[in-house]
């Protein structure tokens, strides 16, 4: 970890975080984090590939982490993301036409819009547990979502601005980060109101063997600095989203794929994933999807939960090219 170098870039209009590590000319790896996440959840996988001869590049995504949080909440939107990474890669991979990249959750969507917006950047995908989102043209992302599990639903219950954010603040900055990273239940999360993750905050919290105390302290320590509202917003884009890529509907991605989930994820378990993955209509959106893994017994977090796996995966699948 303290070979790790930190450093900050300006790129689409602001700073920008970036944890580095490897040589500086090997091929590049961008990896992008989820919520609530930050460049340290690939920290195994930085310093692991590393070694073995990659440049990998971990940012911070803007509203996260020691990276900027633009207080607009309209500037949260893919194509704000998807062009801080092509300006991240534009100064960390000048000479490199074409780079790897490794998302999961959030990271995992925007990676899958820069590989419709940018194919030309990607030489090679590895996605963890968001599958790709094709675009429904008669009904907008969240009218759809609520139709299948009503307000409570999670994704519905962050869209007021401020109102999650003042239930979290009562549960605590620390809470929130052990509740999000020790879930596993197999199954949509709900957000009740008043009743966030849904048993009493003084109800203790036993960390799995993969997330350390001190794990929790720096997740922490950036989150009170920052707040969730800049995560947060991510979803309060999910409307404008479908919105402003109307023109990409029916648009496959046309990079090669390979996508990792744990049979214990949420998101393999909720929203109809595990019939779109089985029944041929992920394979039909990502024309080279080369390769499933659901692997088994294992949650949403799954590069920390099973660090050295995610690492092989990743690296076999990029030894390919």
């Amino acid at each position: 970890m303290e070979a790790i170098e930190h450093r900050f870039l300006n790129v689409n209009g602001i700073n920008m975080h970036v944890a580095e590590m490897g040589p500086v000319n090997g091929p590049v790896i961008l990896f992008i984090h989820g919520f609530p996440d930050l460049w340290y959840s690939w920290r195994h996988q930085i310093v692991a590939l590393a070694t073995l001869g990659y440049r990998a590049v971990a940012p911070d995504l803007r509203g996260f982490g020691d990276t900027d949080v633009p207080a607009d909440p309209r500037s949260y939107t893919v194509f704000h993301i998807v062009g801080d990474l092509i300006g991240l890669l534009d100064t960390v991979a000048p000479h490199q036409e074409k780079v790897f990249v490794v998302g999961h959750d959030w990271g995992a969507y925007m990676a899958w819009f820069l590989c419709l917006f940018r194919p030309d950047r990607v030489k090679g995908l590895v996605n963890l547990s968001v599958t790709f989102p094709p675009r429904n043209p008669k009904m907008k992302i969240l009218d759809a979502i609520r139709a299948v599990y009503g307000d409570d639903y999670y994704m519905c219950r962050i869209q007021e601005r401020g109102d999650i954010e003042a239930e979290f603040a009562e549960l605590g900055t620390q809470r929130i980060v052990k509740e999000f990273l020790t879930y596993r239940h197999p199954g949509p999360l709900f957000f009740p109101k008043g009743k966030v993750f849904s048993r009493p905050a003084e109800t203790p919290l036993v960390l799995p063997s993969w997330l350390s105390e001190e794990d929790v302290q720096y997740y922490t320590s950036k989150f009170e600095r920052t707040g969730f509202t800049g995560g947060l917003n991510y979803y309060r884009n999910l409307n404008s989203n479908w919105e402003l890529t109307a023109p990409w509907t029916g648009a496959q991605v046309k990079v090669p794929v390979k996508f990792i989930v744990g049979d214990q994820d949420l998101t393999y378990n909720s929203l109809g994933n595990k019939d779109y993955i089985e029944k041929g209509g992920f394979k039909r959106d990502v024309r080279l999807l080369q390769e499933v893994v659901v692997m088994e017994g294992v949650a949403h977090f799954l590069q920390q939960e099973r660090p050295e796996e995610i690492t092989k995966h990743i690296y076999d699948f990029f030894q390919k090219f």
